[in-house]
C-alpha cells in the first residue's frame, strides 16, 4: 500500500498500456469474450466498407497458431500523411484511440451507418495483439505496417504496385499477456459470420479454419425474410414468413441532433418454434435495448386490439402479456441509424429513443396491415396465442397454490439468518455469490454492488451430498439454505419428498450463481462440495450455465517505479512470472493474498465482483456420464479407488499445490 498520496501520486497510461493493462475496459472482459470482441472490432470495419458499396467479398482465415486473417474488397484503409491532422493517418487508426473516419456518419460523410464505432476498434485490437500486420492496396500502391505487442516496427513501407485490386489485409494474433484465453471456438467464426451475411445481403462471407480443417461461405441474398423462412421450415407453421421496411428522421430528445434511421423487420408464427433477435448497424443486440421495447410494445398492442375486436377474450379476462406472443413469434429486426447510443463499446444494447418511437410505429402499422391482409393465418394466431395465455395463468395458479414449500417466499420468518439479498428483482440481473465463512460475507458485503449481488455465507466444509443419504441432505440447515435462497426446489429424479419442491428452473432467483471461496486447499474443498451439492440436487443449473467459480488472487504484487506506484493482481503462478516479468525496473513487492476476510473491499470489488474486471470460470460438465464418474471418483465411497488414482495422476498437478 501506498505510503504517500500527493500531486506525484497521479499518473496516465499512455500507448498500449491503454488496453494491454485494462482490455476489460475496452472488450468488455478479459478472457474468451474479450478475445472475440477483438476479432469482431476488424470484422466490423471490412463490412463497413462492403455495406458502403465497397466489396463484396470478405475472407476470414484462423491459422494454427491461433492468429487471424480478416481480408477485405474495399477500397484500402488510407494510411498515408493526413494534412489536416498534420500526422500520417496509420498512426490515427492503428495506435491512437478515438480516431477514425466514422465521427460524421450523420453529416453523410464516409459512412451513412458504420458498425464500427467511433475510432476505438482497430487501435484496440493492435494494442492487444502479440503482432499485427496491415496490408492496404490502393491509389496504385502497396502499403504495409508490422506492430509487436502495440509498437510500430520499422514504419511505414509503401510501394508502387500495378493490381487494380484494391481493399485491407489484417492479420493478427492476440496476446495470451494481455487476454486470458484467444483460443476462440470454431462455432463462434461460423455463428457470426452467418449472422452477418444475414443481416448484409449483398456480401459473401468466406472462412477457412486450418485448425478444425472446417471451410464455409455464407450468402443471404434476401437477408433476414431468408433467415425467417429457413427457421420456419419446420413443423408448427402457423403462418408464412413476412417482411417490411420503413425509414424516418427525428432525434431523441428536442435539445438533440436530428438523425435519420431505417429498420426491416421479418417475422412468422410458428407453435414450435420461437425467436427474437436484433440487429442494429450489424451489430448483434444481445439485449436488445430500443428494439425489444419496440417490439414488445407494438405486438401486444395490436394483438389486444385485435383479440377485443374478434371478441376472443372471455368476460373480464385480463390482457395478453408479450410472453404469450412470444411462445409463437419468429422475429428478427435490423436497424441502422446515422446516430446510434450503445450502452457500451462492445454494443450490445442501444438506447436511442427515437429508434423506439419508429420501430414501434412502424410495426404497429405494418401488423394492423398484416392481420387485414392475412385474416386466416391472423385468426389461428390469435387463437394460439389465447391458449399460450391460459396455459400460463393455469401454471401460474397452481404454483401460487401449492403448499408452503422451498419456494415460498422470504420473508424474516423463513429467509435464512444470514443471507443478504439485493435490491433488484430482474431476474436477467441478479447474482447470488455463494462464500465461504461470515469472515468473508462481511468482506464481500461492502464490496458488492448492492443493485444485483446478494450474498449467501456457508459455514464451513459442508456435507458431501455424494456421499450422504437423502435424509441427511434435507435435514442439513447449510445445504437448506442454499437450495431454499436458490428458488428452484431439487430434482430428486421420479421420488417426491414432501415439504420439498420439484426442480423448476424457470423458478431460480438468480442469473448467476457464483462460488467464492478462498484460494487455498481449504477452499477449494468447499468449493467442490459445493458443486457436488449442485451436481447432486439441481444438475440442471450446471448444464444451463449458470454457475460459475469466482477466481480470487493468489498474489499482490506492488511495483515502485519513481513516484508512480501500481499494484497488479496474479491469479496463477504462471501469471505472476509473466507479470514480474513484464514489470519495467523499480521496485517490487510481492505479497501472498489474504483469505477472502481480509480483504479490503476496494480490492474485492476489483478482482472479485467488479463484472468488468473480476475471472469467472463457468462450470459447464462435459456430459452427464463423466461428471458422475469424477465425482463419485474424487467424492465417493470407493477409497481405494481414489488412492490408485491419485497414486497414478497426482504428479500432473503438483504445481498447482498452494504450499508455502
Amino acid at each position: 500500500m501506498a505510503q504517500h498520496y500527493n500531486n506525484e501520486s497521479i499518473s496516465s497510461l499512455k500507448g498500449a498500456d491503454r488496453v494491454r493493462l485494462r482490455p476489460s475496459v475496452i472488450f468488455g472482459s478479459d478472457d474468451l469474450r474479450g478475445a472475440q470482441q477483438a476479432f469482431f472490432e476488424i470484422l466490423s470495419n471490412s463490412i463497413d466498407e462492403a455495406r458502403a458499396g465497397f466489396g463484396d467479398l470478405i475472407s476470414i482465415t484462423r491459422f494454427k497458431d491461433y492468429s487471424i486473417l480478416v481480408e477485405d474488397h474495399g477500397r484500402g484503409i488510407p494510411l498515408d500523411y493526413n494534412q489536416n491532422e498534420e500526422r500520417y493517418n496509420w498512426e490515427l487508426v492503428y495506435c491512437e484511440l478515438y480516431a477514425g473516419g466514422k465521427y460524421k456518419t450523420n453529416l453523410g460523410e464516409n459512412y451513412e451507418y458504420s458498425l464500427g464505432l467511433n475510432g476505438l476498434g482497430a487501435c484496440a485490437t493492435q494494442y492487444a495483439s502479440r503482432f499485427f500486420d496491415v496490408e492496404v492496396t490502393r491509389d496504385g500502391y502497396l502499403y504495409e505496417l508490422h506492430f509487436e505487442k502495440g509498437e510500430n516496427i520499422g514504419g511505414l513501407k509503401k510501394t508502387e504496385t500495378r493490381s487494380r485490386r484494391t481493399g485491407t489485409k489484417q492479420h493478427f494474433l492476440l496476446d495470451y499477456d494481455v487476454l486470458t484465453d484467444i483460443k476462440i471456438p470454431t462455432e463462434f467464426f461460423l455463428e457470426t459470420l452467418k449472422q452477418q451475411a444475414i443481416v448484409n445481403s449483398g456480401t459473401v462471407f468466406e472462412f477457412k479454419d486450418e485448425i478444425s480443417g472446417e471451410e464455409q461461405s455464407f450468402s443471404y441474398p434476401d437477408g433476414i425474410l431468408a433467415y425467417v423462412r429457413e427457421l420456419n421450415q419446420e413443423k408448427g407453421r402457423m403462418s408464412d414468413a413476412f417482411s417490411f421496411q420503413g425509414e424516418g428522421r427525428g432525434r431523441d430528445r428536442s435539445d438533440r441532433e436530428e438523425y435519420r434511421a431505417n429498420a426491416t423487420i421479418a417475422f412468422a408464427f410458428n407453435n414450435e418454434n420461437h425467436l427474437l433477435s436484433y440487429y442494429h448497424n450489424s451489430s448483434p443486440l444481445e439485449y436488445g435495448g430500443s428494439p425489444d421495447r419496440a417490439v414488445r410494445s407494438a405486438f401486444v398492442s395490436v394483438f389486444d386490439d385485435w383479440l377485443k375486436q374478434e371478441n376472443k377474450y372471455r368476460s373480464n379476462e385480463s390482457k395478453i402479456s408479450f410472453s404469450d406472443i412470444e411462445d409463437s413469434l419468429i422475429i428478427v429486426t435490423s436497424s441502422f441509424s446515422t446516430v446510434t447510443s450503445y450502452e457500451n463499446q462492445t454494443k450490445r444494447s442501444i438506447n436511442n429513443q427515437y429508434i423506439q418511437r419508429f420501430m414501434t410505429d412502424l410495426i404497429r402499422n405494418k401488423l394492423d396491415i398484416w392481420f387485414i391482409e392475412h385474416r386466416e393465418a391472423g385468426l389461428r394466431v390469435l387463437d394460439q396465442v389465447m391458449i399460450n395465455k391460459r396455459s400460463r395463468e393455469r401454471a401460474e395458479k397452481m404454483r401460487i397454490s401449492v403448499k408452503k414449500d422451498l419456494m415460498t417466499s422470504m420473508d424474516f420468518t423463513n429467509k435464512p439468518r444470514l443471507f443478504v439479498d439485493c435490491r433488484s428483482q430482474d431476474i436477467n440481473e441478479r447474482e447470488l455469490y455463494i462464500v465461504e465463512g461470515n469472515s468473508a460475507l462481511g468482506s464481500v458485503k461492502m464490496a458488492r454492488n448492492a443493485d444485483f449481488q446478494a450474498i449467501i455465507p456457508v459455514r464451513g466444509k459442508i456435507l458431501n451430498c455424494l456421499k450422504a443419504d437423502l435424509r441427511s441432505i434435507l435435514n442439513n440447515d447449510i445445504i437448506m439454505d442454499l437450495i431454499k435462497v436458490l428458488g428452484c426446489g431439487v430434482d430428486l429424479g421420479n421420488k417426491q419428498v414432501k415439504n420439498v419442491a420439484q426442480f423448476d428452473i424457470k423458478r431460480l432467483r438468480w442469473n448467476k450463481v457464483i462460488i467464492c471461496t478462498d484460494a487455498d486447499v481449504d477452499g477449494f474443498q468447499i468449493r467442490t462440495l459445493i458443486l457436488a451439492m449442485f451436481f447432486r440436487l439441481t444438475p440442471l443449473l450446471l448444464t444451463e450455465h449458470k454457475v460459475f467459480i469466482a477466481e480470487s488472487p493468489l498474489f499482490e504484487i506492488t511495483h515502485t517505479k519513481g513516484s508512480l506506484e501500481t499494484t497488479h493482481f496474479a491469479y496463477t503462478e504462471r501469471d505472476k512470472e509473466e507479470i514480474i516479468a513484464r514489470l519495467d525496473g523499480g521496485k517490487v513487492h510481492l505479497q501472498r493474498s489474504k483469505g477472502l476476510g481480509e480483504n479490503e473491499p476496494e480490492m474485492m470489488w476489483q478482482t472479485t465482483m467488479n463484472p468488468v474486471s473480476r475471472r469467472l470460470i463457468e462450470v459447464v460438465p462435459e456430459d452427464k456420464a463423466t461428471a458422475e464418474k469424477t465425482f463419485e471418483l474424487l467424492l465417493g465411497k470407493d477409497v481405494a479407488d481414489r488412492r490408485e488414482y491419485i497414486e497414478d495422476h497426482g504428479h500432473k498437478y503438483i504445481d498447482m499445490l498452494d504450499v508455502v
